[in-house]
């Protein structure tokens, strides 16, 4: 059931329920529960990787079985992922290549604004204005474009110069910028993106759309990471499928992240794990089904407006909106997929092994985001106006998914050995202790094929190559790949597990912001 409360759509529960950011914000039955769930995907993952072990110590035949079992999984896996991967390029491609403008005349579009929020903390100038001179340069009407470069009163006074430069040099190129200071220490907030995106997105609506007189719901909101540049077409392309899309106003639009703004100048590892993750990203656009949104994203305004914006206690708030929406819309909510590109920056820093420690925290950020499993479980169980059926296949996907993104790789490793060494000496006299090793690695190597389309498809989306950067360089981004094993590892496994460890034991993290180097 819903209701109004000053112009805002209230989901099944209150308010307060409906922001909860983690177990410790309820109390009685209701917090003993979520942190139930909270423990839940950590102790699944934990046990799979330590089941695996003490299998191949006790039943190392039962293991053996199990390993070959699982390596053609992973090879059939890898297939249905690389042909997902390669029709979303294929789809991105044409989508790169058509005249949107043409395409949205047929539509009556001038009254349609479009609000862009970037929120940044200490980011230099130049970051920021590459961001800006992008959004400058689309091939939109730029009185319709609503610029707000949303500030932290935390970040102190060099965050405001940089407010003051970009008012100066592109406050006449949109027709509004705004520029925003979060103050900090509020109650009830985490320090973070969401909260500050959050109190923009209500200035907007104080001081332009209110004014103004812009209906909300012709209003779209792209919330984009500071070091976001768009490509000329994005709002032309944003309007036709915001045009042709079956539930407009209850819907999310997501471009595919490409992190190449300074790909030519990170180091290889780092280029493999920026490209893995756009590459993920690309094989989720032909799986929308499975989709939330994640990092740059647009949505209606009036949509916004009746969840009560971002949620301001989260660090996984560029997924949780969408899990926001979907609850207080009863599961009536989709992501469309726009298969248009944005960039991003590649993580960078002064020194190659702070560089490491960067992507391991962003990933550990990111991969934090089964705290969203935990918030969907909970009111899954609160708001039976969502089909049984909905709820149950959402469920096991996003469990699958951080389930499988902590344990598969980490089982790769251990798999092809642990029976081996770990099973006992009557195991090691058969013939299938021989063949083990020699099966799984032939069905891995088989599984490496797909690095080679990873590769090709990797070098047609970097930006061209600079001067200074020589031919040779090409040869290593093709060849970068095979680090892919270890990163997955290192980079993907680890962070996963590391950050349903500290959900576990109620370990809360803060939102990192991701430093940003060129």
């Amino acid at each position: 059931m819903t209701e109004k409360e000053d112009g805002h759509l209230l989901p099944y529960a209150r308010r307060e329920d409906f922001h909860v950011g983690r177990a410790t914000e309820l109390s009685g039955r209701r917090k003993f529960f979520y942190r139930c769930l909270e423990i839940l995907p950590g102790v699944a993952s934990w046990t799979t990787i330590i089941g695996v072990v003490l299998l191949s110590i006790y039943t190392p035949f039962v293991a053996a079985y199990f390993v070959i079992a699982f390596a053609l999984y992973w090879v059939l896996k890898t297939a249905f992922l690389s042909y997902h991967l390669r029709y979303n390029w294929k789809r991105l491609r044409h989508h790169m290549s058509l005249d949107w403008k043409s395409l949205i005349a047929r539509f009556d579009y001038d009254n349609l604004y479009h609000v862009v929020i970037l929120p940044f903390y200490k980011e230099p100038a130049s970051v920021v204005s590459a961001s800006l001179e992008a959004l400058a340069n689309v091939r939109y009407d730029s009185k319709n474009i609503i610029v707000v470069l949303a500030s932290e009163e935390r970040a102190g006074g060099q965050a405001g110069e940089v407010l003051k430069e970009m008012k100066e040099r592109y406050g006449s190129r949109f027709g509004f910028f705004l520029t925003t200071v979060h103050p900090k220490d509020l109650p009830g907030e985490m320090a973070g993106k969401g909260s500050n995106a959050t109190y923009a997105a209500e200035q907007v609506r104080i001081n332009v759309l209110d004014v103004h007189g812009i209906r909300y719901d012709q209003t779209l909101v792209s919330i984009f990471d500071i070091d976001t540049v768009i490509y000329p077409d994005y709002f032309n392309c944003l309007v036709w499928h915001f045009m042709t899309a079956e539930n407009p106003l209850k819907s999310s639009f997501q471009p595919v992240p490409i992190f190449n703004n300074n790909i030519w100048e990170v180091p290889a590892i780092s280029r493999v794990v920026a490209m893995s993750s756009t590459f993920w990203e690309m094989i989720q656009q032909e799986r929308p089904e499975r989709m939330a949104t994640f990092s740059s994203h647009s949505v209606s305004f009036k949509a916004l407006y009746e969840v009560g914006y971002w949620q301001k206690n989260m660090v996984s708030e560029d997924s949780r909106i969408f899990w926001n929406l979907l609850l207080a819309n009863n599961g009536k909510y989709d992501v469309v997929p726009l298969s248009y590109p944005v960039s991003m920056d590649a993580n960078a820093a002064p020194s190659f092994f702070k560089t490491l420690a960067q992507i391991y925290k962003q990933h550990r950020r990111w991969t934090y985001g089964v705290e969203n499993l935990c918030y969907v479980m909970y009111h899954f169980t609160q708001n039976k106006n969502i089909p049984l059926r909905q709820r149950i296949k959402i469920i096991l996907q996003q469990a699958e998914g951080y389930w499988s993104l902590v344990t598969n790789p980490i089982m790769l490793f251990i798999l092809g050995w642990a029976p081996i060494y770990l099973g006992s000496e009557q195991f090691h006299q058969t013939v299938l202790s021989y063949n083990l090793p020699i099966m799984v690695r032939d069905l891995l190597i088989l599984a490496m094929f797909g690095l080679v389309i990873s590769s090709f498809i990797s070098l047609t989306l970097i930006p061209p190559r600079p001067q200074k950067a020589s031919r040779f360089h090409y040869l290593v981004m093709a060849i970068q790949w095979i680090m892919v094993p270890a990163t997955m590892i290192v980079f993907s496994a680890i962070p996963g597990l590391d950050a349903q460890t500290r959900l576990m034991f109620g370990k809360y993290m803060g939102f990192w912001v991701t430093p940003k180097d060129r």
